[in-house]
């Protein structure tokens, strides 16, 4: 299996711990903590548009959104309108599962 590298340092990421998988639309990205820090401080815009995808806030809000796709494509809320909410949450925990198996489940504990 093929390590995970950091796009910012080129160096493999080699404990869970370390590694911060982060999004930006339909790119997903693996940093070292440390390095996604550098990232975010060297970029100087109003919006951070590469939001992390993994540790606890991301884990809370892949269930919350989790939870919003399953009401909303399954029930008949708010019409054609729940079901644009629930394919836009669903997407979110799609890009979740994706960074999941692609990254999380390759570097060991």
């Amino acid at each position: 299996m093929k390590p995970v590298i950091c796009p910012y340092c080129q160096k493999p990421i080699e404990k869970r711990d370390q590694l911060v998988t982060v999004s930006n639309m339909f790119r997903i990205r693996p940093y070292h903590y440390v390095c996604y820090q550098t990232v975010e401080r060297e970029t100087r815009t109003i919006w951070s548009f590469w939001t992390p995808v993994n540790g606890v806030a991301g884990n809370i809000r892949f269930v919350f959104l989790l939870g919003i796709a399953i009401w909303f494509l399954t029930t008949d809320s708010l019409g054609m309108g729940g079901e644009l909410v629930g394919v836009i949450a669903f997407y979110n925990v799609m890009i979740h599962l994706t960074a999941y198996f692609l990254y999380e489940r390759r570097v060991p504990k």
